[in-house]
């Protein structure tokens, strides 16, 4: 049943995937694209586009949009349920002291986790590079994208530098075959309508029932869901917004959101469920197990309103041979996005030695030639990393 397909591939993906949201993208490409084939390249670039430009988590929206377009609405939500239980639940688990594992010493495997994250990003790059830069102009789209990245590091350039190069695409390169167009969902405009309207009357209602309301559970559903409703540039950036909600409220000392950040860049998921362990640990009530679901939900419903809202117009925005010419020019900037990531902040923070360089393209060799699954690169890097770290 492809409710249970959905579910299955999205949780094996959320127990995998490690290495931040640029290594979750390439993980995604490789289940959903090479391996599923339940989207193509071209489309799947195109969806890669598109969350770069709404705020939100971009991998999580990825991942609810595939499963928008291979099983309806229920797909979608199956999707991030599957992809955030793993990290959700050890983060809850860490918060309420459950776990006897302190893993943020366990320094020799969790840096074999972020080597064979920069071998899963390459081989994603190089993958989406040969479909979406076959020729030497989009070629130089990504390098020049790649290059100023690496310069000026910011989430609203990128979103400046998707923009100029789509409109670059529009009166630069011609209609041909090179133009394929695979549908993702053909969605109700009308509900699509409804849910951005939704996005908006959350955004603007909130902070006033805030004020008016004493209530605490809408005070923590306020400060998360706005905190996912203006974030760009995935998880990262949303840490510190988090951090300046609950810190000075005393709702969670800075230690404590300290040692939460440690274990949300050592476990698989998206960093956006660092907000059920702020939930869980939280002084005041709603705290623990039901805190936690408030939290999350909270922060990750922004995302899921603005993806299933836009989908619908997207797919009719897609289909014009204009914002087509305009999608090569953007994919090729995607894959620029994507190797200015490979180098910063993938590669800086794992490649620290010539003994991590082996590693790498070890694990290069067998996930690009030898096309061993993912996740027993992931499962053998970290047994390798017990004995050479």
């Amino acid at each position: 049943m492809k409710y249970f397909e959905v579910f299955f591939t999205a949780l094996k993906l959320g127990c995998t995937s490690f290495g931040g949201p640029i290594a979750h993208l390439s993980y995604f490409h490789d289940e959903y694209v090479t391996k599923k084939k339940w989207i193509s390249a071209h489309a799947y670039a195109d969806l890669v586009a598109l969350c770069q430009f709404l705020p939100g988590p971009a991998s999580s929206q990825v991942g609810m949009a595939i499963g928008l377009s291979r099983a309806g609405l229920l797909g979608s939500i199956l999707s991030w349920i599957g992809f955030t239980l793993p990290s959700t639940i050890i983060l809850i688990l860490f918060g309420l002291g459950i776990s006897t594992l302190d893993v943020t010493k366990q320094n020799h495997w969790l840096h074999g986790l972020k080597v064979v994250a920069v071998a899963v990003v390459a081989q994603a790059i190089l993958g989406m590079g040969k479909k979406l830069c076959p020729d030497k102009e989009r070629i130089t789209i990504a390098i020049l994208t790649s290059v100023i990245l690496l310069f000026f590091s910011s989430a609203f350039l990128q979103v400046a530098i998707l923009i100029f190069f789509g409109i670059f695409g529009i009166f630069f390169f011609k209609s041909s075959s090179d133009l394929p167009h695979e549908p993702l969902h053909k969605g109700n405009k009308s509900i699509g309508l409804g849910f951005l309207v939704l996005f908006f009357v959350l955004l603007l209602s909130l902070p006033f029932l805030r004020e008016l309301l004493p209530n605490q559970t809408i005070k923590l559903v306020d400060s998360f869901y706005r905190a996912g409703a203006l974030v760009f540039g995935g998880g990262h950036v949303v840490l510190p917004l988090l951090q300046a909600e609950v810190v000075p409220s005393g709702w969670v000392n800075n230690d404590l959101f300290l040692a939460g950040y440690g274990i949300s860049n050592a476990i698989p998921g998206p960093l956006f469920a660092f907000s059920s362990y702020l939930g869980a640990v939280s002084s005041v009530e709603p705290n623990g197990w039901m805190g936690a679901i408030i939290c999350l939900v909270a922060a990750f419903l922004p995302s899921f309103l603005l993806i299933v809202g836009v989908l619908p117009f997207w797919e009719t925005l897609r289909s014009n041979p204009k914002i087509r010419k305009s999608m090569l020019g953007i994919n090729a900037a995607v894959v620029g996005i994507l190797l200015a990531a490979l180098y910063q902040p993938v590669w800086t923070n794992a490649i620290f030695s010539p003994k991590d360089f082996a590693l790498v393209i070890f694990c290069f060799l067998f996930l690009e030639y030898w096309k061993t699954p993912s996740w027993v690169v992931v499962l053998a890097t970290v047994l390798i990393s017990f004995f050479i770290y």
